[in-house]
C-alpha cells in the first residue's frame, strides 16, 4: 500500500537513533514549542471553541457513516461541472492512472502542489520511473526534495532542517534542479525564501500539468477547496492547462455550511492564524480561467477497511492539522522520520497502521510509540480520542482478532514477539476473575516484598532499563479496608455488603450488567462498508 518507507525499521529501533542527534532535538524542540504557544493564543481568541470542535467531529462522524451517499453524489457533482472521476482502490492503482494521465497529456514534467495523499502513495517515484519529472512547489516541500530527504511533519515537513542547513542545500543543489541560487545566499529568512522564489516561478510559467492533493471536497458542488500559506499552490492550480487532483476519500464534507466549521478549525491548529492566508476553490473547469481539463482520483488506499472498525473509524476525522504532533513528547524527541511514514506523530501512530492492516514489523510497533499522556485528543479539533485508539490497537497486536483487510473480514494473527506479554494478561485476567486466588497473592507479595529485585530478569529487564521496578505495599488495599473500617463496615461503607473486596464468590463476577456492546448488543452505526464505496 505504500503507507511506510520502504526498509524502515520498526519505531524503538528508529527512536533510539534520533533521540541521541542534539541538533535534531533542539530544531524540533524550538519549533513544536513555538507553534504550540501559538496555537493556544489563537484558539483562546474564540469563546465556542469547543462547540466548534463537538461540530467538526460530529459532522465527520455523520459523512463517514454515510459515505457512500457522498461519495456518489460528489462524482456527479463533478462530472456535471465538466471533470472527471476516477476510482482507485489502491497505491498501484492511483499511480498507474495519474502516470496515464500525464502520459496523455505529451508533458515529461509536472509542478505538485504540498499533498499528503500523494507521499502516501509514493506518487514521485512512480512518476519518476516512467520518466516524468514531479517538481514540489511548496517551500518545506522543496527543501526535502532537494535534500534527497523525507518529510518528518504534517504541517513543516522540513521542521528537521534549520537556516544553516537549508541554505547548504539550496547552494548545492537548486541549479540541478532549475534555476541556481544567488550567489552569496546567506541563512536569512527573507533570502531564503526569494531564491525559492525564483527557482519555482520558473516552473510554474512553463509547467503544462498540475497535480494537487485537497483539503476537503463539498459533495453538494463538487468543490475542491485547498488551504495554504504561500500562494504556491494557487499557481499550481490555476496556471497548468490540465489539473489532476488525488484525494482521499475520507475528505468529502456534505454542504459549504460544513465546511465554513472546518474553516474556522483548520488554520487555528495548524498555522495559529484566523484565517489561511490563501483558500483556493474550484469546481470542474471553466473556459475563461484555470485549467482546461480536470481530474479527480479518489483514494481508497485501506480507508474503507479502517472505516469498518468501529473504534479505528474515528481516525478518518483527522483534517491533517498537526497539533497533536506538536504538543507529543514522544514526537518531539524521536523527530518525524523515526515513525516511518508521511504520517508521523500520534495521529501517524494509529493512522499508518491501519491504512497498511497492520502488515509489517513498523506498524505493529507504531501504536507503542506514545505514552498515552492524552495531550493529542485534548488539541485535536475534532475530537479524535487518540490514545483509545492507540490501546484498541495494541490489543490487536498482542491478541489478533478480526479485522477487514482489503474488503474482506479475516482473522489477524498475534504479532510475534508478544508471547510473554500474552502470558502475563492471561494470568492477570484469570487472578482478577477468581478473588480468593487474588487475595492470597497480595498478602503473599506483601509478605515477600524485600525479596522483589530491583531490575527484572528475562524479557522485563528491557521494562527496568528506564523505570523503578513499584515498591510492593506492606498490606494489600482489601486488607487495609478490613483492619481500618472493621468487620461490621465503617461511615460511608454502605454496610457488610457493600465492602469492596469483601466478596469471595466468583458468582458475581458476572452481574450482567455493563455495556451492552460487550455482549454484541452496540447499537451504533454499523460496521460500514467492507469495500471501497462505488
Amino acid at each position: 500500500m505504500s503507507v511506510t518507507y520502504l526498509g524502515m525499521p520498526p519505531f524503538p529501533q528508529a527512536a533510539e537513533v534520533s533521540v541521541r542527534d542534539e541538533r535534531l532535538r533542539r530544531n524540533l524542540r524550538h519549533a513544536t514549542h513555538t507553534i504550540r504557544d501559538k496555537r493556544a493564543g489563537a484558539v483562546a481568541e474564540l469563546v465556542d471553541w469547543a462547540a466548534l470542535r463537538a461540530a467538526g467531529a460530529q459532522i465527520k462522524d455523520r459523512t463517514l457513516r454515510h459515505l457512500d451517499h457522498y461519495l456518489e453524489q460528489l462524482e456527479g457533482a463533478v462530472t456535471a461541472a465538466g471533470g472527471t472521476v476516477h476510482w482507485a482502490a489502491d497505491a498501484r492503482e492511483a499511480n498507474e492512472i495519474v502516470t496515464r494521465l500525464v502520459r496523455e497529456t505529451g508533458e515529461r514534467e509536472v509542478v505538485k502542489v504540498k499533498s499528503m495523499a500523494t507521499q502516501e502513495i509514493g506518487l514521485n517515484e512512480a512518476l519518476e520511473r516512467a520518466g516524468i519529472a514531479a517538481y514540489e512547489t511548496d517551500l518545506a516541500e522543496l527543501i526535502v526534495q532537494l535534500g534527497d530527504d523525507h518529510p518528518s511533519h504534517i504541517l513543516v515537513p522540513a521542521i528537521h532542517r534549520n537556516r544553516g542547513e537549508i541554505r547548504e542545500i539550496f547552494r548545492e543543489r537548486m541549479g540541478r534542479w532549475g534555476r541556481p541560487a544567488p550567489d552569496g545566499l546567506t541563512d536569512a529568512p527573507a533570502e531564503l525564501a526569494e531564491a525559492a522564489r525564483l527557482h519555482l516561478r520558473e516552473k510554474f510559467l512553463t509547467a503544462k500539468v498540475g497535480i494537487s492533493g485537497a483539503n476537503f471536497m463539498v459533495a453538494e458542488s463538487g468543490t475542491l477547496v485547498v488551504v495554504e500559506s504561500e500562494g504556491n499552490g494557487r499557481m499550481c492550480l490555476t496556471l497548468p492547462e490540465t489539473l489532476i487532483s488525488v484525494v482521499g476519500i475520507e475528505k468529502v464534507v456534505p454542504t459549504w455550511q460544513d465546511l465554513e466549521v472546518f474553516l474556522q478549525l483548520l488554520p487555528r491548529s495548524s498555522t495559529a492564524e484566523r484565517m489561511n492566508p490563501y483558500t483556493s476553490t474550484w469546481t470542474g473547469t471553466t473556459e475563461e480561467d484555470g485549467p482546461r481539463t480536470f481530474h479527480l482520483v479518489l483514494l481508497d488506499n485501506g480507508r474503507s477497511d479502517t472505516l469498518a472498525d468501529r473504534v479505528g473509524r474515528q481516525t478518518l476525522r483527522c483534517i491533517r492539522c498537526s497539533a497533536c504532533l506538536n504538543v507529543c513528547p514522544v514526537y518531539e524527541r524521536a523527530g518525524g522520520h523515526a515513525y516511518g511514514s508521511p504520517y508521523p506523530g500520534p495521529i501517524g501512530a494509529i493512522l499508518t497502521p491501519q491504512l497498511d492492516s497492520m502488515d509489517t514489523g513498523l506498524d505493529t510497533s507504531l501504536p507503542y510509540a506514545s505514552s498515552l499522556c492524552g495531550a493529542c485528543f485534548e488539541v485535536c479539533p475534532v475530537a479524535i480520542d487518540i490514545p483509545e485508539v492507540l490501546v484498541h490497537l495494541r490489543e490487536r497486536v498482542v491478541q489478533g482478532g478480526t479485522a477487514t483487510v482489503r474488503g474482506q473480514r479475516t482473522t489477524v494473527k498475534p504479532a510475534k514477539g508478544h508471547a510473554a506479554e500474552r502470558a502475563a494478561m492471561r494470568a492477570a485476567t484469570w487472578a482478577f476473575d477468581h478473588p480468593r486466588a487474588l487475595r492470597a497473592g497480595e498478602r503473599l507479595a506483601s509478605r515477600a516484598r524485600r525479596l522483589v529485585p530491583r531490575r527484572l530478569p528475562g524479557p522485563g529487564r528491557a521494562w527496568t532499563d528506564t523505570r523503578d521496578v513499584p515498591a510492593v505495599p506492606p498490606e494489600s488495599f482489601r486488607d487495609w479496608w478490613r483492619r481500618t473500617r472493621g468487620p461490621q463496615g465503617g461511615p460511608g461503607s454502605g454496610g457488610r455488603g457493600a465492602r469492596p473486596g469483601d466478596s469471595d464468590s466468583d458468582s458475581d463476577r458476572n452481574s450482567g450488567s455493563g455495556d451492552s456492546s460487550a455482549n454484541g448488543n452496540d447499537k451504533g452505526d454499523g460496521d460500514g462498508p467492507a469495500g471501497m464505496v462505488r
